[in-house]
């Protein structure tokens, strides 16, 4: 049986947010955010939530407010006597810290998914995590969702002739397997070596892509240093195009110089993240439905699977 929904957004997702609400069928709630002189803020609901299903939606990408401001929002929903909580982070940050890769580093993504079940949230709705794997840091409920849902059927409008599917690195090979099933064609690695963070040293490609039209997919795209590198040497190498397909645009430093600058003809994303600024090469898809229609089959205890292309 159906629970009243009530929607709410921090304010790193107030775009998204009104577009899932609306695509609900709903306004979004009334929350205000009370700042202080020091720094400190609180939220604040201004309508009451108690028996009602509440999802707040927030990213929670830097700064480490995003979060914090997701966890007073959870809690505050929680001492409101809301019968259900459900965090929505349509950009879970800090997922790429998903293991321990040298000694003395945290796992932040652990860290974040007891967080979050510490505060008082019942379940978690999130959208292509860095790492499968980290469904499985929290002890509560995980709806996983993929862009795929919405990317596949783009990329079939594109209809390109000679399609191959690239994964920018070794470990991204699984997501681009998918895509390459789907697509029925063949799949290519990039192999990169590391100095260190955000910076490669070295990069080769795997497979044919000689009068290929290239399409790179993976879950983020931060700096984009990577991807014009990738996308040089695979036109150099005889690619008749590469486009990049992306769902979490954070495209932070020198991204949007080096995407202007590179080879790719077009960086496909989702609005997980709000731009930053305009690119002609960028092209923005929206996963507001694909949420929206998730939120109303998990209020109707219907099944989401099909929701998902994996």
């Amino acid at each position: 049986m159906s629970v009243e929904v009530k929607i709410f957004s921090g304010q790193a997702s107030v775009v998204i947010a009104k577009k899932i609400a609306k695509s609900y069928g709903e306004e979004l709630g009334n929350v205000v955010i009370t700042n202080f002189s020091d720094g400190e803020f609180q939220p604040s609901y201004e309508e009451t939530l108690r028996g009602k299903k509440v999802f707040i939606i927030q990213s929670t990408p830097p700064p480490a407010e995003t979060l914090f401001e997701l966890l007073l929002m959870i809690d505050a929903a929680k001492r409101a006597s809301a019968k259900e909580i459900v965090a929505i982070l349509p950009y879970f940050g800090y997922a790429r810290q998903d293991r321990k890769d040298k000694p003395r580093v945290p796992i932040g993504a652990k860290l974040i998914a007891n967080l979050i079940t510490s505060a008082g949230a019942n379940r978690v709705m999130t959208l292509d995590l860095h790492a499968d794997q980290i469904q499985g840091f929290f002890k509560i409920p995980v709806d996983h969702l993929f862009a795929s849902t919405i990317f596949i059927p783009y990329i079939n409008k594109l209809k390109l002739n000679n399609l191959v599917i690239a994964s920018p690195d070794v470990g991204g090979s699984k997501r681009a397997n998918v895509y390459a099933k789907h697509l029925k064609c063949e799949m290519v690695i990039c192999y990169k070596q590391r100095k260190k963070a955000n910076e490669i040293e070295k990069i080769k490609i795997i497979g044919d892509i000689k009068n290929k039209d290239v399409v790179i997919v993976d879950d983020m795209i931060d700096t984009a240093g990577t991807m014009a590198k990738t996308s040089d040497l695979m036109k150099k190498n005889g690619a008749n195009s590469v486009r990049a397909i992306c769902t979490h645009a954070i495209l932070s430093g020198n991204a949007y110089e080096n995407i202007n600058n590179s080879c790719i003809e077009e960086l496909v994303v989702t609005d997980s993240l709000p731009l930053k600024s305009k690119s002609e090469k960028i092209k923005v898809l929206s996963v507001a439905k694909l949420f929206a229609d998730t939120i109303r089959n998990i209020n109707s205890d219907k099944s989401i699977s099909s929701q998902f292309i994996v």
